[in-house]
């Protein structure tokens, strides 16, 4: 039954239930993420139906193009945004990274999970199992499509090459060990961990190596904000220092104003009611970078804030109403402080040259 814009459905016994409808891409991962979020939710409300409703996506489209020469912010995520917003479907299950800092009107995201390993993984081709970025041959070719992973790793790494590699992770995979175009290729570790791959990850980057993108490894449901109902169910799912970890990191990008086209990497970790939070941008080449850590207190976050939250507030596109509004504040305050800092240091001029050597290739 469609009531209004709702789905509703009766069982044998005559008892009607809202139907919640799930809009994912098709791929596998997409769809496992997707699952596992349903899962949840499955367990926290057993009366409500789910339903998943699959679609492409142009990035899921557009294989032979390099992710950052698509310009595209929102890639991966506006036809599913267009199914949100006509009632095709009631929320959307993402990879956080890829939603943009800045959501479009009349969305928000309400719930950020507990985040899996965001660190990124080396997945090398099958002969050369046992190896490591340091100990494979020199001139080694390495696939990956992140200008911040290139950036980070051409100068750690001055004995490799580094050459684009695209489509999902099945693809990828697949062009690795079937062909000898790459020694290896860097795909981020929770992906891997996710679809049960976890052998195929022979190293994984720690910080000193490679900083991960903002949002990695955590996945976001994305709804219609004016949808009460809904950002109350799934609030539940939020994963209070996973939220403030991401809103300080998106923070910093949205005041860097970098997008998927300029190499940006951050590291962030909560020890002891303090957040801390490393953000960095490179050159192309990684030659040219600036690197900063700050921190704050983030202790408000244990008590149940005293202010009354107010419900329509988002902090660069998430709400989390049942989270102290003041350890967000100052997880929001930290981001943009430390990318003040940065700029103050010149990372305009570093990120407006790789953009610009970037549209050029």
């Amino acid at each position: 039954m469609e009531e209004g814009p709702y789905k509703y459905i009766r069982d044998g016994n005559g008892k009607v239930s809202r139907v919640i409808r799930i809009g994912t891409r098709k791929s596998q991962l997409a769809r496992i993420q997707t699952d596992s979020v349903a899962a949840k939710l499955k367990e926290l409300y057993p009366d409500v139906h789910l339903e998943i409703v699959g679609m492409s996506t142009t990035g899921d489209k557009i294989l032979d193009t390099a992710l950052s020469k698509i310009g595209e912010k929102s890639l991966f995520t506006k036809e599913l945004e267009n199914a949100l917003e006509r009632n095709e479907v009631d929320l959307v299950v993402h990879s956080l990274k890829d939603l943009p800092t800045t959501l479009p009107p009349g969305f928000t995201i309400g719930a950020v999970l507990e985040r899996e390993n965001p660190h990124d993984a080396v997945v090398l081709h099958p002969k050369h199992v046992g190896k490591t970025l340091e100990t494979l041959p020199e001139n080694s070719v390495i696939g990956t499509s992140s200008l911040r992973r290139a950036a980070q790793l051409k100068k750690r790494f001055p004995q490799l090459e580094f050459k684009d590699i695209r489509g999902n992770l099945n693809t990828r995979l697949k062009k690795l060990d079937e062909k000898e175009d790459y020694a290896a290729i860097i795909l981020a570790a929770a992906g891997l961990r996710r679809m049960g791959w976890d052998n195929r990850i022979s190293q994984i980057l720690g910080p000193e190596d490679c900083m991960y993108a903002v949002g990695q490894g955590a996945l976001a449901v994305e709804v219609r904000a004016r949808d009460a109902d809904i950002l109350e169910m799934v609030s539940v799912l939020h994963h209070p220092e996973t939220v403030l970890r991401c809103i300080a990191e998106r923070a910093f990008l949205r005041h860097l104003e970098g997008g998927c086209s300029v190499p940006v990497a951050v590291h962030t970790e909560v020890k002891d009611s303090q957040l801390y939070l490393t953000g960095a941008v490179y050159s192309l080449d990684g030659s040219d970078s600036l690197k900063e850590t700050m921190q704050t207190s983030v202790a408000a976050a244990d008590k149940k804030s005293q202010e009354e939250v107010d419900e329509g507030v988002q902090r660069v596109g998430v709400t989390a109403s049942k989270i102290s509004g003041e350890a967000q504040n100052d997880a929001e305050r930290l981001g943009v402080d430390l990318a003040k800092l940065l700029l103050s240091k010149g990372a305009k001029e570093i990120l407006t040259v790789a953009r610009q050597l970037n549209d050029a290739r």
